[in-house]
C-alpha cells in the first residue's frame, strides 16, 4: 500500500491524458503519467528510453491489455524502472507480456499464456492462469 500511494501520489506529470489512455500503437518517453480514466493498450506499445530513465504511470481506472498484445522495452529501457500504479483492477490477456512493476490498488488477473517481465503487487489479489513471471 505504501508504493502503491508513493506512486500515485507524484505530482507535475509530464503527460496528462495521453491519447485519451488509448497506448496500443504508441511509443512513449520516459516520464510521469496521468490518468484520470481506464488505459487500454488494443495493440503492442513501446517504452522507449535509456537504462537511466524511468517511467510511472498513474492510472484512477483500471487497466487492460487485449489478447496478444506486448509492451517492449527499446533503447536500453529496463522493465525494474517501470511502475504501474493502478487504482481499480488490471486484466492482461492471453498471449499478452507486460513490462515493469504493477501496483493495484485492487486486483491484478493474467490470462493463459500471458507474462510479465516485473513484480504484480495488489491490495486484494493477484490471479495468475499459467503465467511466466520473470524478475528483473
Amino acid at each position: 500500500e505504501t508504493a502503491y500511494t508513493d506512486a500515485a501520489g507524484r505530482v507535475d506529470p509530464d503527460f496528462v491524458e495521453l491519447h485519451s489512455g488509448i497506448l496500443g500503437g504508441k511509443t512513449l518517453a520516459p516520464g510521469l503519467y496521468k490518468f484520470g480514466t481506464d488505459v487500454g493498450f488494443a495493440a503492442d506499445c513501446t517504452l522507449d528510453g535509456s537504462s537511466t530513465d524511468t517511467w510511472i504511470f498513474q492510472i484512477a481506472g483500471g487497466m487492460s491489455i487485449a489478447a496478444d498484445t506486448k509492451i517492449t522495452l527499446t533503447g536500453g529501457a529496463l522493465a525494474n524502472n517501470i511502475v504501474w500504479a493502478v487504482a481499480d483492477s488490471c486484466s492482461f490477456g492471453a498471449g499478452s507480456h507486460f513490462e515493469g512493476t504493477v501496483l493495484g490498488a485492487t486486483s491484478a488477473e493474467f490470462v493463459t499464456g500471458s507474462s510479465i517481465n516485473g513484480r504484480v503487487l495488489t491490495q486484494t489479489a493477484v490471479t495468475l492462469q499459467s503465467t511466466t513471471v520473470t524478475m528483473p
